[in-house]
């Protein structure tokens, strides 16, 4: 790796500001890439060329990626079974007694998103396919759905005790600690950093006060007025990541809800099943309990084998119920795979820029900066908290933040106050909601690319009506961080400070942004479906 210094932030950048100008996501990736490619081969393009072909090539045949473009395809040909058969539009039929408003679409969005917990990626596939065809029919747009999706997924999975999360948490935290030769158990240590984890606490209280009361501000305002008064769930031009309505042709008439239940079902139990095989089983389980199950499982195999068995069940119900012929649904197996190249290409190309970023040395350019600021221990979770939004925003990956930043944060608190206590606590904290706020921003994040992907949603849509949502979220975070730093280190005055302030921002910028936009406190309409 050279030594770019400030330069190493060149190819986020290129791909961050061509991605929002142009609003041609894989142009832009592949120019941050290419410009990584060529920065380390000595600025010779030609060279620099093959380079970025290199990264793409070893991105494309990596084990963990592989099984992940693989699990797309896959999804995409279950996708498309239960679309085309009708069973996505049977279940928004049966649901139409209790969800009958764009509220109640909204609100349910929010609390699938928090109710599938176990997983970020799993999250996004089942919230998105289940919700769109709900919330199309009571007009919520898609960028609102986009947004549900993915300020539920991350932030849950991240908090939960039990996800594919939390054990590639606890690992990290304890590696830091057995390099300081600290005596300190890693999942208290966890524990311990719930609360601290402001940004994504707020951000799924957010979620829920949007979807509740429709009162929006920024992009996100238009897009819903747009939705609400004209029907268009997607603006005129939008490009989404899956355009199911077009691929795949309308779907049958007489739908039935089977062929959308036992598939999803399936999908999140042979997962679940797969996460506990491949993490060791009862062996596992008995040496550490779920949380050494869950360390050592292969969630990406896991998934694949969750979506294979999906496309299996829904392929013999189609049938089974005579619904399709062994013709059609193997044209909409294929149909619905081809509806993920694009969205595979983006994620193909998120990985490779992780590469050059990893190759030019962006992430230890930001974190050396920021070590050569000498902090007490008060204010190391602000410092790292800033540090982490920036990379898992120029990088688009929250866990690679991680793995980068956690043997910094703790070792960086321990050795300023000597003991592991609410500096460590809230470092660690800092940390991950730091790097899932990047997540959320970032146009090159695999977790944004997926949730548009699974909503329907315009990608560049999607990034700029969330970002202002998760900048109040991460706004709010800061000064209660700031307050940390001053001295109040208790959660408990902390976290509930921090709701008011997030209440009371939401409600500032609602009202201001409705008077300019002269729709009044930013509400827009409730739609209720008619009979």
């Amino acid at each position: 790796m050279s030594d770019f210094g400030i330069l190493s932030l060149l190819p986020p950048l290129v791909a961050i500001i061509l991605a929002i100008w142009t609003k041609r996501v894989i142009l832009a990736l592949f120019a941050g890439v290419w410009i990584g490619g060529v920065m380390v081969s000595g600025w010779n393009p030609i060279s620099g060329t093959t380079q970025t072909l290199d990264w793409i090539v070893s991105n494309a045949t990596d084990d963990w990626n592989v099984k992940i473009l693989l699990f797309d395809f896959l999804i995409g040909a279950g996708v498309g079974l239960i679309y085309k058969s009708g069973g996505a539009f049977a279940i928004g039929r049966s649901l139409a007694n209790k969800v009958r408003s764009s509220r109640g679409a909204a609100v349910m969005g929010w609390l699938l998103g928090v109710l599938i917990f176990f997983d970020d990626y799993t999250n996004t596939i089942i919230v998105g396919n289940t919700m769109r065809p709900i919330t199309d029919r009571t007009k919520v747009s898609r960028e609102m759905l986009a947004y549900i999706d993915d300020s539920t997924a991350a932030p849950v999975a991240g908090l939960a005790i039990v996800s594919t999360w939390i054990g590639y948490e606890v690992g990290l935290i304890g590696d830091a600690f057995k390099n300081l030769n600290v005596d300190y158990g890693a999942y208290v240590a966890w524990m311990h950093s719930v609360p601290y984890r402001f940004y994504s606490i707020l951000a799924i209280i957010l979620v829920f006060l949007v979807a509740y009361f429709h009162r929006h501000y920024g992009p996100m305002l238009h897009a819903e007025y747009r939705a609400r008064t004209t029907g268009k769930v997607l603006r005129d031009g939008a490009k989404p990541l899956m355009t199911t309505e077009i691929d795949l042709g309308m779907p049958k008439e007489e739908g039935s809800v089977h062929i959308f239940v036992w598939p999803i079902l399936t999908l999140i139990f042979v997962t679940l099943y797969g996460m506990w095989y491949t993490g060791g089983g009862s062996a596992a389980y008995a040496k550490g309990g779920l949380m050494e199950v869950l360390g050592n499982s292969d969630s990406a195999l896991a998934l694949l084998w969750g979506s294979f068995a999906m496309v299996v069940v829904a392929f013999f119900l189609v049938l089974a119920m005579k619904k399709m012929t062994i013709e059609e649904a193997e044209d909409a197996i294929i149909r619905g795979m081809k509806q993920m190249v694009i969205a595979n290409t983006i994620l193909l190309l998120a990985w490779s820029i992780k590469s050059a970023t990893d190759a030019v040395g962006t992430a230890p350019y930001i974190v050396d900066l920021a070590k050569g600021a000498g902090v007490s221990g008060s204010w190391v979770p602000l410092i790292v908290f800033l540090i982490a939004m920036f990379i898992s925003f120029t990088t688009g990956t929250s866990w690679g933040t991680f793995s980068i930043m956690l043997p910094i944060a703790i070792p960086l608190a321990y050795g300023v106050t000597g003991y592991v206590g609410p500096e460590v606590f809230a470092s660690i904290g800092a940390v991950f909601a730091g790097g899932i706020f990047g997540d959320h921003c970032s146009p090159i994040s695999d977790t944004t690319i997926m949730s548009s992907m699974f909503s329907g949603s315009d990608h560049i849509d999607h990034v700029n009506t969330q970002v202002p949502y998760a900048m109040t979220a991460s706004g709010v975070g800061i000064i209660l961080y700031l307050l940390f730093g001053i001295g109040i280190h208790n959660w408990v005055i902390l976290l509930p400070l921090g709701f008011v302030l997030l209440v009371g921002a939401w409600y500032v910028l609602t009202e201001w942004y409705g008077k300019k936009y002269g729709i009044p406190h930013g509400k827009v309409p409730i739609y209720v479906v008619k009979e």
